[in-house]
């Protein structure tokens, strides 16, 4: 097979200072008509905040909005389980804050691997979205006078951090929602419960629907429109065990990979440091507990390796608060890369603590006498009423036990300024994209990226392509669905027909061990070229040995994940294949032979300052990678320090 040509990636950025790019973009953007709008349909793949803050925004200024969701209600999105907050340049506090310096953190806490035009943006119309949001009715935190709250995050001096409790993304997601479902009853959405996109379908070279199968009744189903937005999440459920909900899954944007939209960055994955260590072999997910405690809880070992003694009878001055005694600036709230390579460091040290010395200690005993338990529990009540739950101790008198785990994921498909693929008509949004976080997400900027694209930004320049399309019709009869529909149809037969001795999960285990131990915290040479081997081995044996039981036309959980563990494995190889090629060390990509010596990520701004791009090129085909060059034109990458 000859080599494709390469393609040309043009992000499609306005002309014009930084600072006016997107007012410019909005003056000069094709518009449609009121009265037209009705005549073009959007299908919108996924209900979280992203997708359902965008099909609630289209479908009040007009147009016809197919939304499908994955699960039986928009409300069980894996939005809920953003707790701690989201960021917005309002300066509140009088403490400095600007969008400029929104824009400056999320680029440098990024590792200066992110594209400046989208990430100043997102700083613009951050503050938006809380005016919005606000007058939605969530509950926001407020001050004794009734302005709105703020607190820190990591990765800023300032605080920027909106919330309510720790319910701050279940709460935005109700507003969406509520959004959503006035545009369901004014008959502007129809909205498909229990649907799973399983393929993209394009005419003449556009996305023009989706295929997806009816959870329930297991039947295929077609979907067009003129145009497809994806908002369907992050893939760390590659790692088997994550912060993620199990039913969070990478079939969407794989499928969209498979039919031409590059894939970028992705071994850009994020390791959130405060989860819940593992309980055992049988556990199904981790449980994240909000980097907002990092506010107010302190982190620290014991100094001595192997010291088991309880919290309590460790002095004061045998107690190691390792990142305020290594960053002093910034103390416990470094942004999450550094902060989870350094627990896991202090854990290979052997003064970890817990079952395994897999674990640091989250300690708030300084905050309860200093503030009370009372302000505490105004803050971190339902956080504290959780950890409780599941460890029986209680964090009022003892200290959490944390460790890091695998969690956002800041690669994804790659989109233009205009947040389309390089598939005419497939728009990406939220955290299915890859544009606004380089090579590590700041904590409180997932729920900020999901309802700008989705409030803000989408409704912009979808209307902008259509416009440029016309509302020619659009027939889920068109030959290509028929084609889509009978490879769906094809892969769900293959799989039934195996009959093989080992189960979905085992497969799904074994990957995530692999991806763990090898394409985890710290990557080097040798671990990812034997990843990479060693899931081709897998993926092997998938296709020869997994079982499913169950029939297609039946609701069928393990069809459900057996399409989706076949789709990570392929994801789970073009993650190592990424992470080999990238021989530097930038944000949550950490590779062991480029550190300097103080064991920071040392990134190679003259070799690697650029999005990596991957084509699908056919199974059994090696993918090929395609360069976007990062410009820096308003900031100058540099050794980031937050000491």
């Amino acid at each position: 097979m000859s080599d494709p040509a390469p393609i040309t990636l043009d992000p499609r950025i306005p002309e014009g200072p930084l600072e006016h790019k997107w007012d410019t973009f909005k003056q000069e953007a094709k518009l449609v008509a009121p009265a037209n709008r009705r005549k073009y349909t959007v299908v919108v793949v996924g209900t979280g905040l992203a997708g359902a803050s965008a099909a609630a925004s289209l479908a009040e200024m007009g147009y016809t909005v197919k939304s499908l969701c994955i699960s039986d209600s928009p409300r069980r999105a894996h939005s809920i389980a953003a707790q701690g907050g989201i960021n917005a340049a309002k300066n509140y506090q009088n403490d400095g804050d600007s969008v400029w310096r929104l824009f400056y953190d999320t680029i440098k806490g990024g590792d200066f691997r992110s594209r400046e035009a989208n990430v100043y943006r997102l700083a613009q119309v951050s503050a938006s979205i809380i005016d919005h949001c606000a007058a939605q009715g969530i509950p926001f935190a407020r001050e004794y006078g009734g302005t709105l709250s703020n607190r820190s995050f990591g990765g800023a001096q300032v605080s920027r951090t909106f919330y309510a409790r720790g319910q701050t993304g279940q709460q935005l997601l109700l507003g969406a929602y509520g959004a959503l479902m006035r545009q369901v009853d004014e008959g502007n959405v129809t909205l498909y419960p229990r649907r799973e996109m399983l393929d993209l379908v394009t005419v003449d070279g556009r996305a023009r629907g989706v295929v997806a199968r009816n959870l329930v009744t297991g039947a295929i189903e077609r979907y067009s429109g003129h145009a497809v937005i994806l908002a369907t999440g992050g893939y760390s459920t590659v790692f088997h065990l994550s912060t993620n909900a199990v039913n969070s899954n990478a079939t969407a944007v794989w499928r969209c990979y498979k039919r031409g939209a590059l894939f970028a960055n992705p071994c850009f994955t994020q390791i959130h440091p405060t989860c819940i260590p593992q309980a055992g072999d049988g556990q199904s997910k981790l449980t994240l507990m909000s980097e907002s405690l990092r506010n107010d809880g302190r982190v620290w070992v014991p100094k001595l390796k192997g010291d088991q003694r309880p919290p309590a009878q460790i002095p004061e001055d045998e107690r190691d608060y390792y990142l305020e005694r290594l960053y002093p600036s910034f103390g416990n709230l470094v942004p999450r890369d550094i902060a989870s390579r350094r627990a896991k460091e202090v854990c290979d040290q052997g003064r970890g603590v817990g079952p395994g010395g897999l674990s640091v200690y989250l300690d708030f005993a300084d905050a309860v006498k200093r503030l009370g338990e009372p302000v505490i529990r105004s803050r971190y009540a339902n956080l504290f009423d959780m950890y409780h739950e599941i460890t029986n101790e209680n964090p009022y008198q003892v200290p959490m036990r944390i460790y890091p785990a695998p969690h956002y994921t800041m690669g994804g498909l790659w989109v233009d300024y205009h947040l389309m693929s390089t598939i005419p008509g497939l728009f990406v949004a939220g955290e299915a994209n890859f544009s606004d976080h380089g090579a590590n997400r700041l904590g409180a900027s997932a729920l900020m990226q999901g309802l700008a694209d989705g409030y803000f930004v989408l409704p912009y320049t979808i209307g902008h392509y259509l416009a440029g399309i016309g509302p020619g019709a659009v027939a889920d009869k068109d030959p290509a669905f028929d084609v889509a529909e009978r490879g769906v149809r094809e892969d769900v037969s293959r799989m039934l027909a195996v009959n093989g001795s080992r189960t979905v999960r085992e497969f799904w285990h074994d990957l995530g061990r692999i991806m763990w131990n090898k394409v985890g915290m710290s990557r080097h040479e040798k671990g990812l070229s034997e990843a990479i081997a060693e899931i081709q081995s897998l993926r092997q044996e998938f296709a020869k040995n997994v079982r499913v039981s169950g029939a297609e036309g039946d609701f069928n959980k393990d069809l459900e994940f057996a399409g989706r563990v076949s789709d990570y494995l392929g994801l789970g190889e073009l993650m190592a294949r990424d992470a080999l090629q990238r021989r530097e060390s930038c944000g949550g990509h950490f590779r062991d032979e480029s550190a300097t010596p103080e064991g920071e990520a040392l990134r190679d701004d003259d070799h690697f300052t650029y999005v990596a791009a991957w084509r699908y090129r056919g199974e059994g085909q090696l993918p090929d990678m395609q360069q976007e060059p990062l410009p820096f034109e308003r900031v100058h990458p540099s050794q980031r320090s937050y000491k």
